[in-house]
C-alpha cells in the first residue's frame, strides 16, 4: 500500500515506514504530523485517483529530524572584470516516518 502525498509545493510517493524528507515543518522531533492532502492511493483494491485530492484519506507519521541539506555552492564569474563571487545556501528540511496510510 502506497499514497502520493503534497507537501510543500512537492509530490512524494510514500509507504508505510518510509522515511521522507520534506520541506521544513513545525514541530519538534518526536512529534506527530498528517498529510490531509492525499493525491492517489495504492491499496488491495486498486488504485484511487483525488480530484484533485481524497477527501478521506490522510498520511500520519513521526518527526524524526528537523535538519539542513548539505550545502550548495554557486559561483559566479564574469572574465575581464574582476567580479567573483562565491554564495552557498542550506536548504532547512524535516524527515518524516511515515506510520500509517489510511483511506476513510
Amino acid at each position: 500500500m502506497y499514497a502520493v502525498i503534497r507537501s510543500g509545493g512537492k509530490q512524494y510517493r510514500v509507504a508505510a515506514g518510509d522515511v521522507v524528507r520534506v520541506e521544513s515543518l513545525a514541530g519538534k522531533v518526536g512529534g506527530k504530523v498528517t498529510f490531509k492532502e492525499v493525491l492517489a492511493l495504492q491499496d488491495e483494491g486498486g488504485l484511487k485517483l483525488g480530484t484533485p485530492t481524497l477527501a478521506k484519506a490522510k498520511v500520519s507519521g513521526t518527526i524524526v529530524a528537523q535538519d539542513k541539506a548539505e550545502k550548495v555552492r554557486v559561483f559566479k564569474f564574469k572574465k575581464n572584470s574582476q567580479y567573483k563571487i562565491l554564495r552557498g545556501h542550506r536548504q532547512p528540511f524535516t524527515a518524516v516516518k511515515v506510520t500509517e496510510i489510511s483511506a476513510q
